[in-house]
């Protein structure tokens, strides 16, 4: 079904349910929880994608002394 149908569907729904008095109206307070617990769900998804500041330090760390020495990345050990 298209977006548009779908869109159509919903607003009939909705004006039936304002007209016959069960739909839901949002108090202060009731929109005020939902947009905290929004706000906190996403803040934690966007902490669990992005690396910590440890874990990018020892990264950082890692691929100095990687860099440093050649032989090491290439993985000949010294060997001619």
């Amino acid at each position: 079904m298209d977006r548009g149908k779908q869109r159509e569907i919903a607003s009939k729904g909705g004006k039936a349910a304002h007209q016959k008095g069960t739909a839901h109206e949002w108090t202060s307070e009731e929109a005020r929880e939902a947009g905290r617990k929004g706000g906190m769900a996403s803040h934690r998804r966007k902490q669990e994608q992005t690396p910590s500041a440890d874990q990018t330090s020892q990264t950082n760390e890692e691929q100095t002394v990687a860099s440093s020495n050649p032989e090491q990345m290439m993985g000949t050990d010294g060997l001619p």
